[in-house]
């Protein structure tokens, strides 16, 4: 089973940068979850001119 708080670190974080609802966030698989958390991770790498690193939202 996956750890409620990893999930919720997920969902915190895609609502916080998309500001998608707690449902629709939560209605995403967890492989889209953590999909849409590197894509945003790296959009946020990218403009901040950071290099790359290891992400903690590994697939």
């Amino acid at each position: 089973m996956y750890p409620a708080d990893k999930i919720y670190e997920e969902a915190a974080f895609i609502a916080y940068y998309v500001h998608w609802s707690r449902q629709d966030v939560l209605d995403l698989t967890h492989h889209e979850r953590l999909r849409w958390c590197k894509e945003i991770s790296e959009i946020n790498r990218k403009v901040s001119h950071e290099p790359q690193k290891d992400d903690i939202f590994r697939l």
